[in-house]
């Protein structure tokens, strides 16, 4: 008599055991790589927003432009999962760490620390809450995915548009806007990152894919913290 190929052997079972633990361990390796990030970037705002000589150095003139844009040309030239080994990656994901935590140390000079810490925590729930969501859900997030990227775009037009025309209400807008899109791409990028790992691609391999999912999850709490921010310090 041939076995039923729907029927769980012993074998079956412990092999999708093996993956559930390494997901798993995959999993918990993204977020403490992300949180490692965010406490770089924490801990070199607060040091530089309080010393007034480094404070001086990198945000006292028009220098401040290429500490700004600096984290970008890194993630370009720089952070390639494709191509780097795991180590060059954890350098390159470290250093953009810091330079997003000094060119994030004003907030600590235009914010109260109340509604720094009020907007942290906020983040910091709305995030783990999508997460959840996205690694839960059966529902494919590609369609939510395509739509906060297209979200991001337009939150980068109007922000360009609104260094010429300064408008706070303006400002508003693409916070809220910015938001709803990192919100979703957070849950998307929880759901693509869990898909994509597989014993099969090797230690390095899915080493690789961390430092790449940890950045992108990285960059969506820092938008999300950031933008809440602002909206907390405009309701004051």
């Amino acid at each position: 008599m041939q076995p039923d190929r729907y029927t769980t052997t012993p074998a079956t079972a412990s092999r999708a055991a093996s993956i559930d633990a390494g997901l798993r361990s995959h999993m918990q390796s993204v977020y403490n790589r992300m949180t490692l990030g965010v406490l770089v970037t924490a801990i070199t705002s607060y040091v530089v927003a309080n010393t007034p000589a480094l404070l001086s150095l990198f945000l006292g003139g028009p220098q401040v432009y290429v500490v700004i844009f600096a984290p970008l040309a890194v993630m370009w030239f720089g952070f390639n999962p494709m191509t780097m080994p795991s180590s060059k990656l954890k350098i390159s994901f470290f250093l953009i760490s810091v330079l997003y935590g000094i060119s994030l140390a004003t907030i600590f000079i235009a914010y109260a620390k109340t509604d720094i810490a009020r907007a942290f925590f906020i983040a910091s729930a709305m995030f783990a809450g999508l997460s959840i969501f996205g690694y839960t859900t059966r529902k494919n997030l590609d369609g939510l995915g395509t739509f906060a990227v297209m979200g991001v775009w337009g939150v980068l037009i109007l922000t360009v548009i609104n260094l010429f025309v300064g408008s706070s209400q303006l400002m508003n807008i693409i916070s809220v806007v910015s938001i709803i899109a990192f919100s979703g791409i957070t849950a998307w990028q929880t759901q693509t990152m869990k898909e994509m790992y597989s014993v099969t691609h090797g230690a390095e391999g899915n080493s690789r894919m961390a430092w790449a999912a940890a950045l992108n999850l990285y960059i969506s709490f820092i938008a999300l913290f950031t933008h809440i921010l602002h909206l907390l310090g405009n309701n004051r």
